[in-house]
């Protein structure tokens, strides 16, 4: 992978196209449950000593989210991750981890080479199907077992960065991170100052190139509808110029029905954003090819597709004229110039 300060991998690259190969088609000789988290998620172990992070799905790609459960409380779905990634490549912004689908037989690419601690969580289901489920904060036991089949189980396998030796990272508190409390709202939500008071003069993000990455997060949150970023890392070693690593886009495209404008606060409220985000964005609005089919497209190629739904698909078209009227309603209220800024940044 040929990292640099703007970008996980280049535009058309070889190498990517052998990693995305190798992860849905080398032998897996290890397995192992990721620490920490609150939902299951795998170490996969291949046999060219390559590694991936494994998401098992959860329910089928039409299953929508409960408008009563908090995004907090919704389970991680493999087919986000997978189709974030396509959605980010088509963005132009390639910093999301290369993700893949993947079919595995429990009992011989889990079972028969995982290690002790995750053995001890299988056991025979009542309809004699071979089942497991971890040990993590939430959904981890009988009730919420992953269960093959009949034998199989589908997921997600999302490249791993480079090892922090190699390429150290920095954690980030998001500032426009959500309070996660079912009765409390986070400072952002109730103060629509809150971008001038505490963000766009405080470092990191008063200068570099922080603040615009948290544009285009913004962008690709909304449009797969995601609500939980509660953090962000960069690497180390670019300091303010890293770009900011696109991770975690396991609980979007929940709700295609629904359009959660309250993921734009960062460009509502900082009234800001990338010259060549802002241009992709119009491209793709006014093209002869909508977002929806240049993602199904590319999605079609993925060895588990169809990836998402037709209401999935289609709600990408119509969230992308809502952000480009987030951004006419910044020039109205300031300086164009202000508005859209320099790909310097």
């Amino acid at each position: 992978m040929d990292i640099n300060e703007r970008e996980l991998y280049p535009e058309n690259s070889q190498p990517l196209k052998r990693l995305l190969r190798d992860m849905a088609m080398l032998d897996i000789v290890h397995v192992a449950q990721k620490e920490g988290g609150t939902q299951l998620k795998l170490i996969i172990n291949y046999e060219n000593e390559g590694k991936a992070l494994f998401k098992p799905m959860r329910f089928s790609r039409d299953k929508e989210t409960d408008p009563n459960h908090f995004y907090f409380t919704d389970y991680e779905r493999h087919n986000a991750e997978i189709a974030a990634f396509h959605l980010d490549r088509i963005l132009g912004f390639r910093r999301t981890p290369p993700v893949i689908g993947r079919i595995l037989n429990i009992t011989s690419e889990i079972y028969a080479i995982a290690d002790e601690d995750l053995i001890k969580t299988f056991f025979i289901s009542p309809a004699n199907n071979l089942c497991f489920h971890g040990k993590c904060g939430y959904y981890c036991d009988t009730a919420h077992a992953i269960c093959g089949n009949p034998d199989t189980v589908e997921g997600s396998f999302a490249a791993f960065l480079p090892s922090k030796s190699i390429a150290p990272r920095k954690v980030y508190r998001h500032p426009y991170r959500r309070s996660y409390h079912k009765r409390r709202r986070a400072t952002w939500e109730n103060d629509p100052d809150y971008c001038d008071k505490y963000v766009r003069h405080a470092p990191p993000y008063n200068h570099g190139r922080r603040l615009a990455d948290l544009m285009d997060m913004a962008v690709l949150d909304f449009l797969i509808g995601n609500m939980d970023r509660h953090h962000y890392e960069t690497f180390k070693t670019l300091g303010n110029h890293s770009f900011i690593i696109h991770l975690d886009h396991g609980r979007g495209f929940g709700k295609a029905h629904h359009d959660e404008i309250s993921i734009l606060a960062p460009i509502i409220q900082c009234c800001m954003i990338r010259n060549s985000t802002l241009q992709r964005l119009i491209d793709l609005h006014n093209g002869q090819t909508p977002l929806s089919e240049l993602m199904n497209k590319s999605l079609n190629m993925d060895p588990v597709s169809p990836i998402l739904t037709i209401d999935h698909l289609l709600a990408l078209d119509r969230r992308l004229p809502i952000i480009l009227n987030v951004v006419r309603e910044c020039t109205r209220k300031r300086p164009f110039q202000d508005v859209i800024i320099s790909d310097g940044y």
